[in-house]
């Protein structure tokens, strides 16, 4: 255990924000497989699925909760099933 006051603060930020960004990745993941199912049973509501997919994932870059090129992988996978299932 941290002897220091600053090192006793840091360890309960950090842990305060593990648990949020694990609660946010958690989301995103339930989300994307959400849009996924939707759009593999060609539902109505895959493209409005998708939205709100990518909105949380630009949401947890914006925070600093996932990197640029994560999230852009995420959305373009996602988005390359929802093209593949139009055509």
């Amino acid at each position: 255990m941290a002897n220091i006051k600053s090192a006793v603060k840091r360890i309960k930020v950090t842990s305060r924000n593990e648990k949020r960004n694990k609660a946010v990745k958690s989301n995103i993941k339930t989300i994307l497989k959400k849009a996924a199912s939707l759009i593999s049973a060609k539902g109505k509501d895959a493209e409005k699925s998708v939205r709100e997919a990518i909105k949380n994932i630009d949401k947890a870059v914006s925070k600093g909760i996932l990197h640029k090129n994560t999230a852009s992988r995420k959305k373009s996978r996602l988005m390359k099933k929802l093209n593949k299932s139009r055509s």
